[in-house]
């Protein structure tokens, strides 16, 4: 047990790595820009870019890497990281700066496949929810801590310092991985494959994401704007409002875990619902700035707990392999991350920075409806919650014996 709840540490440490990774450029840019003698919106490119990689390479490098057992494909995925994340640092022009970042963007999409099969393959399968948010807790942590930190170095020892720091962390990562992580192959286990497959519902699923995390992303894109010229609090207020909602990001990951357990889709349409509410309400009363902080911090809670249910669905509705379905979910999420910036800022000229939060409840509302839809669609005649229960008990006599 104690092995399993390491090498599960180490993987929550490799989602906070690659978060931090992905989001550190946005803190990052005006130095990055300086020290390479660019416009800022080239190097906020690189936020483009990664996004684009994660998109196009998640399934086609999943389906290529199916046969490679988990261990040693995690193992060489984090070692990839450590050396693009340093080459990111070291590089003097900016080509070489945007080849390493592919590099570790092309990591990240197998990476994220991988991991939540890899985690949840580590206990029994009724444990399943509240591993998904552990591993899932380390990006929002991420988020919370590892981006602001980051940030702060970057600011005092210059840019490079930043990412070297990131790489030097995912080399304890890599090893803690490589000690830990059983060498089990990528089709065995209860975890290789939909516990209740139902193409159907996975693809709603899908629909579900693409237009939960749109939503998330256009209001949260300009919430400093939102706070200042809304809720009227001073610019240095900003940081400590984001840490609250980080927070609460943390906390309602771990919380719904063992609601993920008990009733993923249900957790599903409350968090997408919370979400949509909150919205609405920051639209409604965001003036008021005791409302709009709270509300903000709502909708983070939401969102968090909304990636924990997602994990836990994936391993349940996934039509064939759980891990290309997973490939298949994270490639959904970064449309909506595009999709809901790109909505963003063509609203915020023409109707203001109010306008981003409409739509972000606008996209929560059509989620919440498809997530409704759920219990419309007829389940399918399957054996697999026969083996999935019989997985349950195996699993439960092995941790007695």
């Amino acid at each position: 047990m104690r092995r399993a709840v390491g090498a599960l540490v180490g993987l929550a440490g490799g989602t906070f790595l690659y978060t931090v990774a992905e989001a550190l450029p946005i803190g990052l840019l005006l130095p990055m820009a300086a020290d390479l003698s660019v416009a800022p919106a080239r190097v906020g490119m690189l936020i483009t870019v990664y996004g684009a990689v994660v998109v196009i390479a998640s399934i086609p490098l999943t389906a290529l890497a199916r046969r490679v057992p988990r261990r040693l494909l995690l193992s060489a995925l984090l070692a990839g990281f450590v050396v693009s994340t340093a080459a990111m640092a070291v590089a003097d022009t900016f080509a070489l700066l945007v080849a390493a970042r592919v590099a570790t963007a092309a990591t990240h999409a197998l990476f994220w496949a991988v991991v939540v099969p890899a985690a949840a393959e580590l206990f029994r399968p009724g444990l399943r929810g509240r591993v998904v948010a552990v591993v899932f807790a380390g990006g929002n942590v991420a988020l919370v801590l590892g981006v602001p930190a980051g940030t702060w170095l970057g600011e005092r020892a210059g840019w490079r310092a930043s990412f070297l720091a990131v790489a030097g962390l995912g080399a304890l990562v890599l090893v803690t991985v490589a000690a830990l992580l059983p060498s089990t192959r990528p089709d065995e286990g209860h975890a290789a494959r939909g516990s209740a497959p139902d193409a159907r519902r996975f693809w709603l699923l899908v629909g579900v994401a693409v237009l939960t995390t749109a939503g998330a992303i256009a209001a949260y894109t300009y919430v400093a704007l939102f706070v200042t010229e809304i809720s009227g609090l001073p610019a240095p207020s900003v940081g400590a409002i984001l840490l609250v909602r980080g927070i609460a990001s943390v906390l309602g990951i771990l919380a719904f875990g063992a609601v993920v357990d008990r009733d993923p889709w249900r957790a599903l349409v409350w968090t997408v619902g919370l979400q949509a509410a909150a919205l609405i309400g920051l639209f409604a009363l965001g003036h008021q700035p005791a409302a709009a902080v709270v509300l903000l911090s709502v909708s983070g809670l939401a969102f968090a707990a909304f990636t924990a249910a997602l994990g836990g669905l994936v391993l349940r509705v996934a039509p064939g392999r759980s891990d290309l379905a997973a490939a298949t979910l994270s490639a959904a999420v970064n449309v909506g991350i595009t999709a809901g910036a790109l909505c963003g800022s063509l609203a915020l000229p023409a109707h203001g920075v109010r306008s981003t939060v409409l739509i972000g409840a606008a996209f929560a509302v059509v989620a919440l409806v498809l997530a409704l839809a759920e219990r419309v669609v007829p389940r399918p005649v399957s054996g697999r919650g026969a083996v999935f229960a019989a997985d349950e008990r195996i699993a439960c006599a092995r941790s007695r014996g």
